[in-house]
């Protein structure tokens, strides 16, 4: 008879969340930016090329994003 193991279940990730953030070396957490998917006809050049670049999660959703993603 085998014994099982007992002790600490593995944490599952939020595998939607880790499709959309990346995370640096220094531990940072990079999104894209939303509004770019349409209605850009009414969206200036200049803000179309700022929603392009990747912003960096909230101080206030941080801690929200580590507790999805438990291994990142």
């Amino acid at each position: 008879m085998k014994m099982k193991k007992t002790g600490k279940k593995k944490l599952k990730t939020k595998k939607a969340l880790a499709k959309r953030i990346k995370v640096t070396k220094t531990g940072k957490f990079l999104r894209k930016k939303a509004g770019k998917s349409h209605l850009l006809s009414g969206k200036t050049r200049k803000r179309k090329r700022q929603l392009r670049a990747t912003g960096k999660v909230s101080k206030s959703h941080q801690r929200m994003v580590k507790a999805a993603m438990p291994y990142a």
